[in-house]
């Protein structure tokens, strides 16, 4: 509804940071040389080589010609006054006049006193310029932003080896002109309306402030109806507060809408402004904008009376103020276009002043900064022998640990050491002799703001204060007698600190301090700079060089940044990526990237950008043999009714999937091919009302527009998928609703356009009229394929390439791809720029080189394989930079990295193509295929690219050679032209890796019986190879794997049933024990049997047995159990069936067999094989085609997954009249039966048939009984053919068989 005005409102914005940017931006005639007509006396140094000031303009020649400090060294400077505060916008330098010295290389720094200097940046980091090459050239650069200073510092970092530092320079730019105001804690300016409310759409606030205060406020308007703006230093942090009440009054301690700036409190300019328009705000300091909107509904800003500035004066109460006033200095402050400083110079009667002066007074404060974590220190000297000790400064840091102070005290009377120990202040006072003390003061003292300590001794009483705080002294005692020491180091030790009578035991402070007073006397620091006060090392003085690392919060995606003083850190939990600045999704892109991985199906969050802005969306993978099958359901799953809807009162449903269009745009535009099923019933419920008429029902798609097509209809045509076949009940008619008849009716079918997709909202019309109705149900999104994983391209020479547009860097980008070669070396990819470049490139045969540099020189990776990477064979690469490190990855080896530097600037600055596959400077290209080329997540199509160009085509084949391993079991890897699949036709397992058990629960007399015969086919393709049904007639090797589950003993697991009654069985004894007998002619019978434990024991069993010739191998739970050699004369004859539970045919079983045959398998069987058949998958999965019979119940279920009580249940047998384990309780039943006297005379019948046959059984049972022990007395010899080292294990005395041959283990 008010997207109109929303856009008005952004647009006036935008218009109106413009104008304020044309206002600010460096003038296009600001280019007058500054420095050329000053006098002498303008320039300054740390030192000259002439005792009086040389000048050093550009061109100078006259005298030294030019600057050239006494000592060429670190910290020298070049300083020039340039009388008045200016605009800067360029600098120039020369070496000094007819002598070999210059600069290569300095940085700047600028100042509006002459103290408290601020070093000049780009891309916030202290700028690097280069300087020259010889005496004579000059080198002119054009600040990036200009400058407003009086004084600038030329600050030589590198120079001639052959000469010394020297130097002429100029300085360009114009005057400047600016309205200032200073408010000394105390006062505020008032602006008063002309009328008593003022009441705006739209408002603008700008102004420049500097203030040595964390705290105050700037400006401040409210409204009687509860409307207001105000915008305050909070620790040295901006503050917005605004809000649109419209009479809705709010608390007044609400937190700030938005939060801005770190460390303003450094006594520099910052630059605010602040924009609105209706409820949409830009909220800027220095360069950092924020975009907001308000809440409520107003869209006016109601103030009252007047805005106060600097403070929120009490009405009726001068000099009374109802927060901490601002204490600093305003300059060019603007309201709504209003000079509000301009108004109060000239007294206007708008405008109230209260102690407001119109120049800038600058407190003398120097700052220093210890800059280096190993030699920085600052040695002051105190007034030795006097009783007591005063110590007190201000500090700020970034670090949690440092020495601030320590000094060893005069009269013997100890060590005395102040330092920051986990971010908490702790005094320790450590004498020779007897006990000293400890103060523990403060936390999270690392927070980046000043803070002020004072450490007090009189009278044996230590007080340790903090921010004014004052911490509980120490206990008083006559040994605490404290004399001031004779030196004071702060920050740290110098190397010779044995010598020094320094002692640091914890790392060296980093930060910087000021108001440094020993003994109740400040310490001036510009002496110390000067030499002719205390000592120090690696100090800047005049300067405090803080940095808020976090204040751009360069952690991506959400990480949560903390810092040190040299570095920052990223916490990524819970945001779904990682890697130093978390740039890294840990996401797949796509459910290809999951079956890649070796996963099947579940829920799976998918980043379709990787690192770009989207998040994850979770979706589901079904991965299968045939696709990859990826699924968003949104929230409406059910078939939904509706009634009375009209085309005046529509009924719609607006359908969420969980995520943003952007995520669901990128899924789909990411896949082969996507679908939507659409469902609507009808009775009486139009759809389309075709042919002529308009429509009744529509659905909304990705772009917000209305479709008018259903099921499987063409876009743009009105018409249901009964229209394509011409199959609608009405053929005057395009859907069958559209027949409107009284009887229910369905419009089916999928949409698969993907431009259109998905479904947001569905509208129906029709539903209004006498007995009118409809339901409706629009199925999850769906689709499958990645457009991009195996999207390759081959190369096939050295000049072959293929390019992209420019590769454009932030402040991280990263690089990833697949690869396959035999090449020896070439580059894979390629870009340049002026200075910068990046490349990746295969440099020797077991090498990666990863080569970038982003204008601070390059920088190289190499990560060696153990082995030779152009094998081709797919192998993977990715490379990152970002503000913390570079790295380089190569498939899974040790990731090779480097820390990023922070000289030069941070983005990479590139003009030219991305090459891919060759170069643009001439190297040697690549021979071979790329793959699923990534930048920064943005996925590259390489074979749109590489269409009609020489020396490359698209796609690549031998993805099998590659990943072949990942299909198991027997699996067979088969080429696709995008990637690959694993056909489990030869595998008693399936799945897309051949990984997924077949298996099935038998019941009591459940038989599975595979008959050999002819090969035929059980593919979808009768074209294919059916030999996964079909063996050898007389096979020279047989192999028989089968996994079992069971708590029934005896059992029949297998039987393999030859010609001329041979046969192999496979059973578990009554004791538990395993097995195997072979029936090879009539004289030769052999029964080895496993007998390790009771295998009938509710756990899952793995049973190999391998034949090959006349060698036999049994392995139970993969371990060798057995291994035998069959005789000379044995003859292994065909196999006719194969028979998986019970036997249900006369063959003339023996006594155990029969035994184990009476319940045949109670139990779980997994993954049979037989050879290259898989008789229980073919009975599961084939039952219609294949040469398998089933009888009783053959129950498909996960054995793996069952636990002991499901086994419980399939593994107990229950009487013939409670076949299921449980009574019946049909009533109605029962009642029939006790009232029918011809099915009571039935039942007694049956009864006793089973008694006589109970009894028939028992008799056999006994009388095999009987016949197995007279057996079992009957000697036994070993065979001369078994493997001695089994013969140790074979138990004669408990024999459970009366087989001829009979081996146990």
């Amino acid at each position: 509804m008010d997207s109109v005005p929303r856009l008005t409102s952004v647009l006036t914005l935008v218009f109106a940071s413009l104008w304020h940017l044309g206002l600010t931006a460096t003038n296009y005639n600001c280019n007058d040389p500054l420095a050329s007509f000053l006098s002498p006396m303008a320039f300054s140094s740390s030192s000259d080589s002439m005792s009086t000031p040389s000048p050093a303009q550009l061109n100078w020649r006259m005298g030294t010609g030019g600057w050239t400090p006494a000592d060429s060294s670190a910290q020298q400077w070049l300083q020039v006054d340039l009388g008045n505060r200016v605009e800067i916008t360029a600098v120039a330098t020369q070496g000094r006049y007819g002598s070999s010295d210059w600069v290569t290389s300095y940085s700047l720094m600028f100042s509006d006193t002459g103290h408290n200097w601020k070093q000049y940046k780009q891309e916030d980091s202290v700028w690097t310029f280069v300087g020259n090459r010889n005496t004579d050239s000059v080198v002119h650069h054009k600040l990036l932003h200009s400058v407003r200073a009086r004084f600038v510092r030329f600050v030589p970092l590198e120079w001639n080896p052959r000469g010394n530092i020297g130097m002429r320079v100029e300085i360009y730019g114009c005057s400047y002109k600016s309205d200032v105001a200073d408010f000394d804690g105390r006062s505020s300016l008032l602006y008063r309306f002309n009328q008593k409310l003022m009441s705006t759409l739209k408002d603008m606030v700008s102004l420049k402030f500097k203030s040595v205060q964390g705290d105050g406020v700037l400006f401040h308007g409210e409204g009687q109806r509860g409307d207001r703006i105000m915008l305050e230093l909070q620790q040295g942090r901006l503050a917005l507060y605004l809000s649109l009440d419209d009479g809705k009054a709010r608390p007044s301690n609400n937190p700030p809408l938005a939060t801005l700036g770190s460390l303003l409190d450094d006594q520099h300019w910052h630059s605010v402004l602040i924009e609105r328009a209706g409820k949409q705000v830009n909220f800027t300091v220095d360069r950092h904008m924020y975009h907001f909107r308000t809440k409520g509904e107003a869209d006016t800003l109601d103030i009252d009376y007047e805005l106060s500035f600097g403070g929120i004066p009490v009405p009726g109460k001068p000099g009374t103020f109802l927060k901490k006033n601002f204490h600093g200095c305003m300059e060019n402050l603007y309201y709504n276009g209003v000079n509000i400083i301009d108004l109060a110079k000239r007294r206007k009667h708008q405008i109230y002043t209260g102690n407001i002066t119109f120049s800038c007074s600058e407190p003398q404060i120097v700052p220093i900064t210890f800059v280096n974590s190993r030699s920085s220190y600052l040695l002051l000297p105190g007034t030795p022998q006097i009783d007591g000790l005063s110590v007190s400064f201000q500090f700020r840091t970034w670090n949690k640990d440092g020495l601030l102070l320590s000094t060893e005290l005069s009269e013997g009377s100890g060590t005395l050491q102040l330092s920051l120990v986990g971010g908490t202040l702790r005094l320790l006072i450590q004498k020779a002799s007897g006990p000293g003390a400890e103060i523990l003061s403060g936390s999270s003292l690392n927070d980046g703001l000043w803070h002020s300590v004072s450490i007090n001794a009189r009278r044996n009483r230590i007080t340790l204060t903090l921010d004014n705080d004052a911490a509980s002294p120490a206990a008083d005692t006559s040994q605490m007698q404290i004399y001031s020491g004779n030196s004071y180091y702060f920050g740290g030790c110098p190397d010779n600190s044995s010598d020094s009578q320094c002692f640091n035991p914890i790392k060296v402070f980093q930060g910087c301090m000021r108001l440094i007073f020993i003994d109740h006397q400040p310490k001036d620091l510009i002496s110390v700079q000067q030499g002719s006060l205390g000592n120090f090392s690696d100090l800047h003085i005049d300067l405090c060089s803080i940095k808020d690392r976090c204040l751009s919060n360069y952690c991506e995606h959400g990480g949560n940044c903390s810092q040190s003083w040299t570095s920052f850190y990223c916490d990524c939990t819970g945001t779904g990526y990682t890697g130093a600045t978390c740039h890294d999704s840990i996401y797949e892109q796509s459910c290809e990237g999951y079956k890649h991985r070796g996963h099947t199906a579940g829920f799976f969050y998918v980043d379709s950008d990787g690192s770009g802005p989207l998040a994850a969306l979770q979706v589901y993978c079904n991965i299968t043999e045939d696709k990859i099958w990826l699924s968003v359901q949104h929230n409406v799953t059910q078939l939904t009714h509706v009634q009375g809807s009209s085309l005046k009162n529509p009924y719609s449903m607006t359908l969420y999937y969980g995520g943003s269009m952007e995520q669901l745009e990128a899924l789909i535009d990411g896949s082969e091919h996507c679908e939507q099923e659409v469902v609507y019933h009808c009775r009486r419920s139009r759809l389309f009302n075709t042919p002529d008429g308009p429509p009744f029902t529509w659905w909304i798609g990705r772009s917000n527009e209305q479709h008018l097509y259903w099921g499987s209809s063409i876009p743009g045509v009105q018409q249901c998928e009964c229209a394509l076949d011409e199959s609608c009940l009405d053929i005057r008619h395009f859907c069958n609703c559209d027949a409107d008849k009284n009887e229910w009716t369905n419009d089916t079918g999928l949409l698969s356009f993907k431009d259109h997709l998905p479904v947001t909202q569905i509208v129906i019309t029709d539903t209004n009229r006498s007995n009118s109705e409809a339901a409706w149900r629009i199925g999850p999104l769906r689709c499958y394929g990645d457009r991009y994983f195996w999207n390759a391209v081959s190369f096939y020479t050295e000049a072959s390439f293929i390019h992209f547009p420019t590769f454009h860097m932030e402040f991280s980008a990263d690089i990833s791809f697949f690869f396959k070669t035999t090449a020896l070396s070439g580059v894979f990819l390629e870009s340049l720029g002026i200075r910068d470049f990046i490349r990746l490139e295969i440099s020797s045969p077991s090498e990666i080189t990863f080569s970038i540099d982003v204008g601070h020189g390059p920088v190289g990776l190499v990560v060696q394989a153990p082995s030779s990477l152009n094998d081709n064979q797919w192998h993977y690469v990715r490379a990152e930079r970002n503000l913390k490190e570079t790295s380089l990855q190569v498939d899974n080896l040790p990731r090779s990295t480097k820390e990023t530097s922070e000289e030069g600037h941070f983005r990479l600055q590139l003009s030219n193509q991305l090459f891919v596959g060759g170069t643009s400077s001439r190297q040697k290209g690549f021979i071979g295929c790329i793959r699923s080329l990534h930048l920064n997540g943005q996925k590259l199509d390489l074979e749109e690219k590489a269409k009609g160009l020489s020396g490359v085509k698209p796609g690549c084949p031998g993805h099998c050679s590659s990943y072949g391993s990942n299909c198991h079991h027997g699996g067979t890897c088969v080429e696709q032209h995008s990637g690959y699949s694993c056909d489990c036709t030869r595998s008693p397992y399936e799945g897309p890796f051949c990984q997924k058990e077949v298996s099935a629960v038998f019941e009591a007399g459940t038989s599975v019986t595979f008959m050999f015969q002819d090969p035929y086919s059980v593919t979808k393709n009768a074209n294919l190879s059916s030999s996964a049904l079909y063996t050898e007639a007389i096979p020279s090797q047989e192999t028989i794997l089968l996994s079992f589950m069971t708590a029934q003993a005896p059992s029949l697991l297998l039987f393999l049933n030859s010609s001329d009654q041979d046969f192999l069985a496979v059973l578990l004894c009554k004791n538990g024990s395993l097995q195997v007998r072979y029936q090879l002619g009539k004289e030769e019978n052999h029964v080895f049997t496993i007998g390790v434990e009771n295998l009938a024991n509710r756990r899952m069993h793995h049973l190999k047995i391998s034949r090959e010739g006349r060698e036999l191998f049994i392995q139970m739970n993969q371990q060798l159990r057995l291994s035998y050699n069959f005789s000379p004369e044995v003859r292994f004859r065909t196999v006719r069936s194969l028979i998986l539970g019970k036997v249900t045919e006369t063959l003339g079983l023996d006594s155990e067999i029969a035994k184990a045959n009476t319940l045949g398998f109670v139990g779980c069987l997994s993954s049979v094989q037989y050879n290259h058949i898989a008789p229980l998958k073919a009975a599961l999965r084939h039952a219609t085609i294949a040469p398998v019979t089933v009888r009783g119940t053959l129950t498909e279920s996960s054995c793996s997954s069952m636990v002991d009580s499901d086994v419980n249940v399939v593994t107990t047998v229950h009487s013939a009249s409670d076949a299921f384990g449980k009574k019946d309780e049909q009533e109605p039943l029962t009642n029939a039966v006790q009232s029918d006297p011809a099915i009571i005379a039935g039942v007694v019948a049956m009864v006793i048939f089973i008694i006589l046959c109970i009894l028939g059984i028992m008799t056999r049972i006994l009388h095999q009984h009987r016949q197995s022990h007279h057996t079992s007395q009957m000697k036994k010899e070993y065979p001369e053919n078994l493997d001695g080292s089994f013969r140790n294990d074979i138990d004669l005395q408990n024999t459970v068989s009366e087989c001829k041959r009979e081996y146990f283990i």
